[in-house]
């Protein structure tokens, strides 16, 4: 078959259903093709060797990749964030119909929904099938966060999603919460299909040496890695930080990453005068295992949301991958997870005192106990969410509709 991978995130930017996915396709004997964007996230700034043009075509571990123009933006202001999202659509979509021909199948990662708008016309248009891939259940989404909150903005985007669920011909969603939800939407059970996440293995065992490094006090060190974004519940995490910091509780709390929510969650920190959690830039994905294998604990956190209990956060599978025991300040699907395989504690989200008691309780387990979870956490992971597992459901769900 010959694939189309549409997303408007792709290397060198931090996804992972990128390049690991096309080149996994790609080796299990495939033809794959990338239509994206002009590398821009999570900065919103282009990144270096790119220029925003009319378009660009080059051969990355060779796979052949169209980029295609759209306005650079990642900040908190709406209007921008939709301009960059809108961009994409138009330009992926026009380009799309000329650059990307001979196509047996259309895989289109979402979110955003418009990449998925794009995808479906060309697929309308080339008569070619469409796979979505839903990461996040928009409309819910955009509410949640507080990105949009325009009553009838939000119903218009229902509208576009339920156009979507229409005309693709399979749906992928990343837990069992995602199903049920788009079922009571209407789309049809046997349309949907659930794929866990994976993450990129070779990154959290083949890393590289990072310059950063986790601080060296003689305390545990629990790593929150990933964006940081107002959905993260940065504040929770900094009064937790504070109630351990007046209990004496031995652990430093790091944050590796970017995102609207940092600056915000700094100047709380700096407030409250803590000397006990520290802010880590964001790393290339080939550093990030040299981090997570030095830490103690990580965390993985969202706020209290309905929506979040069905959703798993990306950061779980390298967490689980890693071998380094949980915390999961994430209700539903996401903690189920981690109860079914051994691999940490779970607290209630946005709850500044569960999730200090969770990592008080962690603190106080042994060295050896802490290290039974984390190996437990590994094992499921590959027994289940791997890449060769999913990669595998993938090219079935493909092969069935071509």
């Amino acid at each position: 078959m010959k694939i189309l991978l549409h997303t408007q995130w792709f290397d060198p930017e931090p996804t992972f259903k990128g390049l690991l996915f096309a080149r996994a396709l790609r080796d299990a004997g495939h033809e794959v093709e990338v239509l994206t964007g002009f590398p821009n996230y999570p900065s919103g700034k282009v990144y270096d060797g790119y220029k925003i043009s009319y378009y660009k075509k080059e051969c990355i571990d060779g796979i052949i990749v169209h980029r295609v123009p759209l306005y650079p933006s990642h900040d908190s202001s709406s209007f921008k964030r939709a301009l960059n999202y809108i961009s994409f659509c138009i330009s992926s979509f026009l380009l799309g119909l000329i650059k990307c021909r001979n196509v047996d199948v259309i895989y289109s990662y979402h979110p955003p929904l418009t990449t998925s708008l794009s995808s479906v016309f060309i697929g309308f248009l080339k008569r070619v099938p469409v796979v979505l891939d839903i990461q996040d259940l928009w409309p819910d989404t955009l509410s949640a966060t507080g990105m949009i909150n325009n009553k009838k903005v939000l119903k218009v985007i229902g509208v576009a999603c339920k156009v979507t669920y229409k005309m693709s011909s399979r749906i992928v969603v990343l837990s069992p919460g995602f199903k049920s939800r788009l079922i009571s939407y209407g789309v049809p059970e046997n349309k949907i299909n659930i794929i866990y996440n994976w993450c990129d293995e070779q990154a959290v065992t083949h890393f590289q040496t990072c310059d950063s490094k986790l601080p060296d006090n003689n305390k545990l060190n629990l790593l929150f890695a990933g964006n940081m974004g107002f959905a993260q519940g940065l504040p929770a995490i900094v009064m937790a930080a504070e109630l351990l910091k007046k209990k004496n509780i031995p652990v430093n709390i790091v944050l590796l990453g970017d995102g609207v929510g940092k600056n915000h969650a700094i100047e709380m920190a700096q407030e409250i005068e803590l000397d006990n959690i520290y802010f880590i830039p964001r790393v290339p994905m080939s550093e990030v295992g040299s981090l997570l294998s030095t830490s103690d604990i990580l965390l993985v956190h969202l706020n209290d949301n309905d929506l979040f209990k069905i959703t798993i956060p990306s950061r779980t599978q390298s967490n689980l991958a890693i071998g380094k025991p949980i915390i999961m300040g994430v209700a539903g699907d996401a903690a189920d997870l981690v109860k079914k395989s051994g691999a940490g504690l779970v607290c209630e989200p946005n709850n500044p005192e569960s999730l200090a008691a969770a990592i008080t309780t962690m603190a106080e387990m042994s060295p050896e106990d802490r290290n039974a979870m984390g190996l437990a956490g590994k094992k499921f992971y590959y027994d289940n969410l791997s890449l060769d597992k999913g990669v595998e459901k993938f090219i079935s769900i493909f092969k069935d509709i071509v």
